[in-house]
């Protein structure tokens, strides 16, 4: 048997086998069986987003990096940008982000950004898992660079994040057109620990729901822990 299956009991004695990425390959193929049935140019009219025709080809940024996406297939490949400044391009190495992204395309909508973010506790249903998202991705974030400002800064240039005037340094990241996302970080003290927070734009509600927002934390974090590989 492959060293990626187990078993485990199932009806009349027999063993049912199951691969250890199960949790993540079932939504996987899911959301991309659900993409095949979906209409693209419904999809592009939605999000406002490019569909090439002639290619059947969506063309979008995700994380700074433009990607396009084949229909019906969900074939995934990255574009060049002249201000690239990082090889890793998540939505091609992570489950995770291309359920995400296939979540996007067939749920969400997005409307114009107004300048106002939330923390995730202050958004629809945020305050019934902040504890959770604060031990998912805040504690995370502030154990992996939170002492180590610089070389967050430096990872945050490569994904084309813009500076806020917040905390002791912040970054503002645009994770799909319209959405963005702000990472900020206090230095600690004699008399404070180093600290940090997300905040999410004030349309994210109308593209994701509060589970989604917990997984494109950790996805972001991720993200970041595999550019520092590199630089």
């Amino acid at each position: 048997m492959a060293d990626d299956v187990q078993t485990v009991p199932g009806g009349y004695g027999k063993k049912i086998e199951y691969a250890k990425d199960n949790m993540e390959r079932m939504p996987y193929e899911y959301y991309v069986e659900k993409f095949k049935m979906s209409d693209p140019v419904s999809i592009s009219t939605r999000l406002g987003i490019v569909y090439n025709l002639a290619e059947q080809e969506f063309m979008f940024m995700f994380m700074g990096n433009l990607y396009y996406i084949h229909y019906p297939d969900f074939e995934v490949r990255h574009g060049n940008l002249e201000t690239e400044t990082s090889t890793y391009y998540p939505l091609e190495e992570n489950i995770y982000a291309k359920i995400l992204v296939l979540r996007y395309l067939l749920n969400a909508s997005v409307f114009p950004h107004n300048g106002e973010f939330r923390s995730y506790k202050e958004l629809p249903s945020g305050d019934l898992y902040a504890r959770q998202f604060q031990g998912r991705c805040i504690s995370r974030m502030n154990r992996k660079f939170g002492s180590r400002l610089k070389k967050f800064k430096e990872i945050m240039e490569c994904t084309g994040a813009v500076p806020v005037h917040l905390g002791d340094i912040g970054y503002e990241l645009e994770l799909f057109e319209e959405l963005y996302l702000r990472f900020i970080f206090w230095e600690g003290d004699e008399e404070f620990p180093a600290s940090s927070q997300i905040l999410f734009s004030s349309n994210f509600p109308a593209a994701f729901g509060a589970y989604d927002l917990a997984e494109i934390g950790e996805i972001c974090i991720n993200t970041f822990c595999a550019i520092e590989k590199q630089i």
